[in-house]
């Protein structure tokens, strides 16, 4: 499984959640705690905004903590909002198309799952892509399919319903390929104002998630630096400390919205609603 990290509040630069907390993101590429694969290594991804409309992306296939050029960006890019993905790849091809987060006009999309049987059901997956956006697919993951299915049913004015049609969708494909437990996922999502995320599994047995709904927790990581911001929110695949008391795990079914510094969660059920 991949692992992934959200923040949204006052800026701060990248490396402060990439790479210097004690369990940081590139950290997890080689030591993951709370996930079937210790080992990341299929590439990473990171997306930020920083005033423009569009989103900056930095992908590539080198394992994250051995990218010197993830490590300069990180340093000396500031921003209010990112999207940071380290990837084990659970069978689609390692290229920087694969890589998360994955963009498309003002949006940015991460996710840690996959689809059961992915081979058996990409091509119904793949025609029920609106054809205004195939033609944008990159790359071959399931993934990056859910962020476009979402994307075809209105993910732009309602994602929490868009996202609950698409899951919806892709189960009903699976029970008539006899597939059994077809969905599981946390994703992370924003249009460049609010964020979002989900954990959701077919079975009951969504991959991890947390939230941190202010920068304490991340002060302490940094030895109580008074350099962060007090206003900010963290949601990330695992913990950045060892400290339990920072971190309150995401139920499964579960949405969660994060806009104009306020986070609120309502229940994530699939249906065409």
């Amino acid at each position: 499984m991949c692992r992934w990290i959200a923040y949204v509040g006052d800026p701060i630069n990248l490396d402060d959640l990439l790479l210097k907390p004690q369990n940081s993101m590139v950290g997890q590429s080689q030591h993951a705690q709370r996930s079937l694969y210790t080992v990341n290594g299929d590439g990473f991804g990171v997306g930020w905004y920083t005033g423009t409309r569009t989103p900056g992306l930095f992908r590539d296939v080198l394992p994250a903590w051995n990218d010197e050029n993830l490590r300069e960006i990180a340093a000396h890019v500031r921003s209010g909002l990112f999207l940071a993905h380290v990837r084990a790849s659970s069978g689609s091809p390692i290229q920087r198309t694969n890589c998360h987060p994955f963009r498309h006009d003002n949006w940015l999309f991460q996710h840690n799952g996959q689809i059961e049987d992915f081979g058996r059901l990409r091509r119904r997956i793949d025609l029920e892509i609106s054809p205004d956006l195939y033609s944008s697919l990159d790359g071959t993951t399931d993934s990056e399919r859910i962020f476009y299915l979402a994307l075809s049913l209105g993910l732009a004015d309602d994602p929490s319903g868009s996202l609950a049609r698409t899951v919806f969708r892709i189960e009903a494909l699976a029970r008539e390929e006899d597939i059994k437990a077809p969905l599981s996922m946390t994703a992370a999502l924003t249009d460049g104002s609010r964020l979002f995320a989900v954990r959701y599994a077919s079975n009951g047995d969504a991959p991890s998630l947390f939230h941190s709904l202010n920068l304490h927790a991340l002060r302490e990581c940094h030895g109580g630096s008074e350099r962060f911001p007090g206003k900010g929110c963290v949601i990330l695949s695992e913990p950045l400390d060892d400290v339990s008391q920072h971190w309150t795990e995401v139920p499964n079914g579960t949405f969660l919205t994060i806009e104009e510094g306020r986070v609120s969660s309502s229940a994530f059920v699939p249906g065409e609603h």
